[in-house]
């Protein structure tokens, strides 16, 4: 990975900034944190009552980049039992026509990013779902948003569960098979690291997966315990699979901005005191990603699948000789 010195390189969630504070503050309080260049905005919660040139503004004053934008579905009460898959058309089209809102929004802004998460599509019961139904809505909602404005990149964000018991997009792998049924060349995919855990993923494979048949659009990174979004500092947990991941990234070319998906506000965290500890934890462990991802020793070692020989070359280059 470059050093990416012109460039944006992180960004964190703007929410545990202080949502009630509104979003100029928000903005200002992300913008202080050293080490934090860029800001993705929620549509339409953190957009609607202020122009493009104002959210530029208050980006630009704070030291930020537009990163991009991230839909949010859960203000809309009629799309609990789903958005892209609700069984009745016209919330359907309700759902697909504020996600092209957000796409001119985003355009209007400058931005060519926009992030998709439905977390309301999928069900809760046995026999609630009619699967190829509900297989077949979500592809032709994620065509129509592809096709408004095929100069924004649209990135599926997927994730096991929560708020619905089983999401139509759970995995990587899920996810993957719809966007090559789609089949639209500016969509692609996110992945969040805690997401991947509690799928069952090692996130470093859902990566390489991600770049052998799509795009890997959005990388956001946190930590967990693998049972739940946890959202914890990048890298307190599983710091070997954090380098793994970066490793990964740096393998397939990846450069894009990283993404702090964390939730210091849950615990009353100082959210910008955290935000620093991510970016100085994951400064390091990119350190170590670089260096093992040019080691023939570790090349070696992976080749033939010897896991004391990595395990012994990731603790010298974690912890020293």
């Amino acid at each position: 990975m470059s050093d990416r010195p012109n460039r944006p390189r992180y960004a964190a969630r703007l929410n545990a900034f202080g949502a009630r504070d509104g979003v100029a503050e928000m903005i200002r309080r992300a913008g202080a944190v050293p080490g934090l260049d860029a800001a993705d905005l929620n549509f339409p919660d953190h957009v609607e009552g202020h122009a493009p040139q104002a959210l530029g503004a208050m980006l630009s004053d704070a030291g930020l980049a537009l990163n991009g934008f991230a839909m949010r579905y859960y203000g809309d009460p009629r799309l609990k039992l789903g958005a892209f898959t609700h069984p009745d058309a016209a919330i359907r089209q309700a759902a697909v026509d504020l996600t092209r809102r957000g796409l001119d929004a985003l355009a209007a802004t400058g931005g060519r990013l926009m992030t998709v998460w439905a977390g309301q599509d999928g069900w809760d019961y046995a026999f609630q779902a009619d699967h190829a139904r509900m297989w077949d809505m979500t592809a032709e909602a994620l065509a129509a948003i592809a096709d408004h404005n095929r100069q924004i990149e649209v990135s599926v964000e997927y994730k096991p569960n929560e708020p619905r018991a089983f999401s139509v997009l759970p995995d990587m792998a899920t996810t993957l098979l719809m966007l090559s049924e789609v089949r639209r060349d500016n969509l692609g995919v996110t992945l969040d690291f805690a997401h991947a855990l509690y799928a069952g993923e090692s996130p470093a494979r859902a990566a390489t997966l991600a770049a052998r048949s799509s795009r890997l659009l959005g990388v956001h990174l946190n930590d967990g315990y693998g049972k739940r979004d946890d959202g914890l500092i990048a890298g307190a947990v599983h710091p070997a699979q954090t380098v793994e991941l970066f490793v990964a990234l740096e393998r397939i070319g990846h450069d894009g901005v990283i993404y702090f998906d964390t939730f210091p506000d849950a615990s009353g965290t100082d959210a910008a005191a955290e935000a620093g500890a991510s970016i100085a934890l994951v400064e390091k462990l990119r350190a170590v990603a670089r260096t093992l991802a040019a080691d023939p020793e570790l090349a070696a070692a992976t080749a033939r699948q010897d896991a004391p020989a990595t395990q012994r070359l990731l603790a010298r280059a974690l912890y020293g000789a």
